[in-house]
């Protein structure tokens, strides 16, 4: 679903309040309009049954004096009369009937033998013309006489006067009232009983209407009454401009309808249906009518809206009623109250556009405060707490809301001053005062103290004490957490697990006991004591923070607050994660330190000739350090060191030579030339005196007896004795302590040259790894062996995986040999400096690449990513052409160059080494000058080393007395 963009609070207040206007708008209009079309149906139905009273009116004022003339005529002499002459007397209360009612349009008598009289006012041109009557007819008399039992009909039209003016003899003209439904209803109702029959269209006038009837014997009087007046009064306005009438019969005959007097012509048989004579909109409100004749107030046709009623019409007591249906357009009904709505709606959307300045101007002051307290919630979400604090406010819960915000801001920015602080704390018994300071700064306390566990958990001992703004160091008191009546707060806080609020009194002796020294410096009688435990990321208790309020002398007193305890704990919780955090560096620091000594202590452990090197070139490089950051003038005059690269310096200079830790230990004391894992010149003598017994054995087989032997034994001491000479020679050369010239390497080729005759498998007894290098196939025995030999056996192949690429990822460039060992004993002798071959000596200097490999490795924090590059290049030239790496001097930092004068003058006049005497000061520091002049060490450096007095400090420490033979060393200066 996706997430809507929120709105300003000017935007939504001010629709809000559009909104709201509109609303109640809304609301007063729907209930205007509801009101409106309750009161139009209301005043619908009133006009519907104003109407249908009108026309139930109308009918009765037009039947009730017909219905009078029937019945005086049925009493009068003309129910007696029993021949059409005797009928004919009667015309001058018929021609009354007429002229007393004028919707009776024709009064008529019927007998029982079928005969008929009928007397028809004809007061228009259009009744005369119908009956084909003279222009001066007032009158026409239909009569139809069956006294004889002959019909005979006739027409007679007759003035004003009843005077005959013409008669026309109608022999077709045979009606029968006794057919008709008039004549039957009265002769069921009996006599005297008036009837009256459902409304038809008369046939001789085509008008609607109905016939009252009453039967007197065997005559029956009847009178046609017209209903057309029914139509007229439809006709009149009655509701609106378009409004429609109707009155139809129960079987949909329609009787009237609005603005149409006739229904129906002139000889029509019967009333036109509504469904065929009626206008739409009464065929279709017709078709809706259910049976009981009722119709939904309002009805949609032909999608206008009309407003219709269905009202039930009684004509006399015993007719059945008519239904008046009246419908009207909802537009025009309700004309009056939609101009009101138009007009309401343009007076309203007036006020409301006058209202929008009003709006923005109360929606802009609301708001206004509450933007700008948005800004600083936005501002503290990004710690920023610059901001002026916010205006005070009119409205009451905004005016709350800013002064919370407020108070939120220099609270969370004083926590995070604090936090911060804390954090950045590096000096531990700094980081407890300021904890200490600043808590009692939030809290308004007096004074306080931090007590910390004991590694025992049995005490709680002070670390930082404070009273009255001051520090007051090694006032504070151990407590024993055994003693549980203790009324300490520190203790009840440690074994309660729980922050405690503890009241003193003076006058307590316990409390005194244990706080008179408070109560002193407070002058106070009473206090009260916060205390805190502190936890650490274990949930563990590591110590309590304590806080002490002066109260007064008497009387009552209020708790600190819990918004003021609340603020302390979590300040405290912060405190606790700093000191936790530094007693885990600390104790990180130590272990790291214990490890890197072990370390060091291992390399020393493990060849006992270089014991102090690994803790002496470490003191000897914090003293070069220190001079350079206490020179005031030359190149170093501006130098100085972090606590973090004194910490680097330091941990560089005990690992150092940690790659030692590969170099076997028969190279790293290899004392004589043919040394490996024992010293293989005991080998060789062996084989001499082979030869010195093969030599006597050979002149004595020559001479045999004693004198012939005493005789060889005298001839062979030439040779014995050069033999002896022979083995000195070598001996002298194993010793590797001069430089072996080309005339001593060609003499050890000759005597290597000499052979002797092996008669044993050499091949018996080896190892696997010795049988793998052994040559095949030996030669047969007895074999001629060479003296001093480079056997094939004795090279060992360098493996694989310690073969360094050139494109190696620490950069090293020191040359490597091909094989790993070279143990021949004439490639062993023939080594013109020292003991050691260049496989040996590559062994040895592998040490410092074994080092940059294995502290590469370690993830050192950023304060200490520089240890491996200083550790690594203490064997590196200021020239370029060191180890292992080939740095420049501008390549190393000061730190590494400091390494490497340190570790040249410690091994130079160290004094514990197997294969050297350790050398006076004054040689040391003449080796030392040529290798400062020869671009090997750091010429600043070494004119540091020498007038800061950290070499005659090094030496006077760590250098026997015998050694020192210089105390002006500045004549060594470069």
């Amino acid at each position: 679903m996706p997430q809507l963009k929120p709105k300003t609070l000017y935007v939504t207040l001010s629709l809000l309040m559009i909104g709201l206007v509109i609303l109640v708008y809304g609301a007063l209009m729907l209930h205007e309009r509801s009101r409106s079309d309750a009161l139009m149906l209301q005043q619908a139905g009133a006009a519907a049954k104003r109407i249908g009273r009108e026309a139930a009116a109308t009918v009765e004022s037009e039947l009730r004096p017909a219905r009078v003339s029937v019945a005086l005529l049925a009493a009068s002499g003309l129910a007696g009369a029993r021949s059409e002459a005797e009928r004919l007397a009667a015309l001058p209360q018929l021609a009354a009937a007429l002229r007393s009612n004028h919707s009776v349009s024709a009064v008529y008598v019927g007998t029982a033998k079928g005969s008929f009289l009928l007397l028809r006012s004809l007061t228009s041109a259009a009744a005369r013309s119908r009956m084909g009557a003279p222009g001066d007819a007032h009158y026409g008399l239909q009569s139809v006489d069956r006294d004889t039992g002959t019909a005979r009909g006739s027409y007679r039209f007759l003035d004003a006067d009843l005077r005959e003016l013409q008669r026309v003899d109608r022999p077709d003209y045979d009606f029968d009232p006794r057919t008709r439904p008039w004549y039957e209803l009265a002769r069921r109702a009996g006599d005297g009983k008036s009837v009256q029959s459902e409304p038809y269209v008369f046939f001789t006038t085509g008008e609607p209407g109905v016939t009252l009837a009453e039967a007197r014997g065997d005559v029956v009087v009847g009178a046609d009454v017209s209903l057309q007046a029914l139509g007229v009064m439809l006709s009149r306005p009655q509701i609106s401009a378009s409004a429609e009438l109707m009155i139809a019969t129960a079987q949909g005959e329609l009787v009237a309808q609005a603005r149409r007097r006739e229904v129906a012509s002139a000889g029509a048989r019967s009333l036109p249906k509504v469904t065929e004579a009626a206008t739409p909109v009464m065929r279709d409100l017709w078709s809706r009518l259910d049976a009981e004749r009722r119709l939904a107030p309002v009805q949609d046709v032909a999608g206008r809206e009309w407003v219709a009623h269905a009202l039930p019409l009684a004509t006399g007591e015993a007719s059945p009623p008519l239904t008046l249906l009246m419908a009207a357009p909802r537009e025009e009904l309700q004309a009056f109250q939609i101009e009101s709505r138009r007009h309401g709606f343009y007076i309203s959307l007036g006020l409301m556009l006058l209202l929008l300045p009003v709006v923005h101007l109360l929606a802009d002051r609301v708001s206004r405060p509450l933007r700008h307290l948005a800004r600083q919630a936005e501002a503290i979400r990004h710690f920023e707490f610059d901001w002026p604090d916010p205006k005070r406010s009119l409205i009451r819960e905004v005016d709350r809301l800013a002064l919370a915000m407020t108070a939120m801001k220099h609270s969370l920015r004083r926590f995070l001053d604090i936090s911060g602080a804390l954090s950045a704390e590096r000096d531990f018994d700094t980081l407890l005062d300021r904890i200490l300071s600043e808590t009692i700064a939030v809290a308004g306390a007096s004074g306080g103290a931090v007590h910390l566990l004991t590694p025992d958990g049995g005490e709680l001992r002070p670390v930082a004490t404070r009273l009255l703004g001051e520090a007051t160091p090694g006032a504070g008191r151990t407590w024993d957490l055994r003693d549980t009546d203790s009324v300490a707060a520190p203790v009840r806080a440690v074994q309660a697990d729980a922050t405690i609020e503890t009241d003193l009194r003076w006058d307590d002796p316990r409390h005194l006991q244990a706080y008179e020294t408070l109560f002193v410096r407070l002058s106070a009688a009473r206090m009260r004591l916060l205390s805190l435990p502190l936890k650490n990321r274990q949930d563990e208790t590591i110590g309590t923070l304590t806080l002490s309020f002066p109260l007064p002398a008497s009387g009552p007193t209020e708790p600190l607050g819990a918004a003021r305890v609340a603020f302390v704990r979590a300040l405290s919780g912060t405190a606790a994660l700093a000191i936790d955090n530094h007693l885990l560096l600390n104790a990180r620091k130590a272990l790291l330190e214990s490890f890197i000594q072990l370390v060091a202590g291992a390399i020393d452990a493990k060849s006992p000739y270089t014991g102090g090197h690994c803790q002496r070139v470490p003191e000897l490089a914090r003293l070069l350090a220190q001079a350079a950051c206490d020179a005031t003038e030359g190149p170093f005059a501006g130098f100085t060191m972090t606590p973090d690269e004194w910490e680097a310096l330091h941990i560089a200079a005990w690992l150092h030579d940690c790659g030692k830790v590969t170099t076997p230990e028969f190279v790293v004391d290899k004392a004589t030339k043919l040394e490996t894992l024992y010293n293989r010149v005991h080998e060789i003598r062996t084989r001499f005196e082979v030869l010195k017994r093969d030599v006597l054995i050979e002149r004595l087989q020559a001479r045999l007896g004693a004198d012939g032997a005493a005789h060889a034994q005298a001839e062979a001491q030439p040779a014995l004795a050069g033999l002896d000479a022979d083995f000195a020679f070598v001996a002298r050369c194993n010793q590797g302590g001069e430089y072996l010239s080309p005339e001593d390497q060609a003499r050890l080729r000759q005597i290597g040259a000499r052979t002797w005759r092996r008669t044993l498998d050499d091949s018996l007894g080896l190892s696997a790894d010795e049988a793998r290098r052994l040559q095949r196939p030996r030669p047969a025995l007895p074999a001629l062996e060479r003296l001093l030999s480079d056997r094939p056996e004795h090279l060992i192949p360098r493996p694989a995986e310690d073969r360094l690429p050139r494109d190696n990822r620490w950069g090293i460039r020191l040359p490597q040999p091909e094989h790993l060992y070279h143990r021949g004993e004439l490639h062993n002798l023939l080594v013109s400096r020292g003991t050691l071959s260049d496989e040996e000596r590559y062994k040895i200097n592998e040490h410092i690449v074994q080092t940059l490999k294995m502290l590469s490795e370690l993830p050192f924090p950023r304060h200490l990513r520089q240890v491996p590059e200083i550790a690594a290049g203490h064997h590196e030239r200021m020239d370029g052409r060191g180890y292992p790496r080939g740095l420049t001097g501008e390549q190393m930092s000061v730190q590494a160059r400091m390494m490497a004068i340190a570790d040249v003058f410690e091994a130079l006049t160290a004094d514990d080494r197997p294969y050297k005497p350790g050398k006076p000061l004054s040689e040391a520091l003449t080796i030392l000058q040529r290798m400062a002049a020869e671009g090997h060490l750091d010429p600043d450096l070494h004119a540091l080393f020498l007038r800061s007095g950290a070499c005659l400090a090094y030496a006077r420490r760590f250098m026997p007395a015998a050694q020192i033979d210089v105390q002006d060393v500045t004549a060594y200066l470069s």
